[in-house]
C-alpha cells in the first residue's frame, strides 16, 4: 500500500500508478495545458493534489472514450469556468458520438473491402495474387 496523504501530495509515479496514464503522458498534459503545473516540493519533484487527480481520472476516461485532445479541453474549459449546463456537455458529447458513428460506418466499410479482398485469394503457390492486384488498383 502506497503511503501518501493527501495533504502531502501525489508524486508523479503514483498518479501513473492510480490513474493507468504513463509519466510521460502526465508531463505531456501539463505542456499542453490540460494538466495544471503541480506543486513542488524543496527538492523540485511534483505533487499532486486530490483535484488534479480527479482530472487525470477525467481526462484519461475522456481518451479511452475517443475524446479528442480539443474535445477534452472544451469540457475542462466548460467544467473549470463552473458554469457549465448540461445542455452544453450534451452537445459536445452528441457531437463526439456522431463522429464515433462515422468512425464506424468507415471501418465496416474497410471490413466489407478486406472480407472481399480475402475471399478472393486462393492462398496458391502461383504468383498471381488478387489482394495484390485489388490494391494496386483504385476501385477500392
Amino acid at each position: 500500500m502506497l503511503n501518501i496523504t493527501k495533504a502531502r501530495g501525489y508524486p508523479i509515479g503514483v498518479m501513473s500508478k492510480r490513474t493507468g496514464v504513463n509519466i510521460e503522458t502526465i508531463r505531456y498534459y501539463e505542456r499542453i495545458k490540460l494538466m495544471p503545473k503541480p506543486a513542488r516540493t524543496a527538492g523540485g519533484n511534483r505533487q499532486y493534489n486530490e483535484d488534479q487527480l480527479k482530472r487525470l481520472f477525467f481526462i484519461k476516461s475522456s481518451r479511452e472514450l475517443g475524446f479528442s485532445i480539443a474535445e477534452i479541453r472544451a469540457l475542462l474549459e466548460l467544467v473549470d469556468g463552473k458554469g457549465f449546463t448540461c445542455g452544453e456537455i450534451h452537445r459536445l458529447t452528441d457531437v463526439h458520438l456522431g463522429s464515433v458513428r462515422e468512425k464506424i460506418k468507415n471501418l465496416k466499410k474497410l471490413e466489407k473491402t478486406l472480407a472481399s479482398m480475402v475471399s478472393e485469394c486462393s492462398k496458391g503457390e502461383v504468383p498471381d495474387c488478387p489482394i495484390i492486384d485489388t490494391l494496386f488498383e483504385s476501385k477500392i
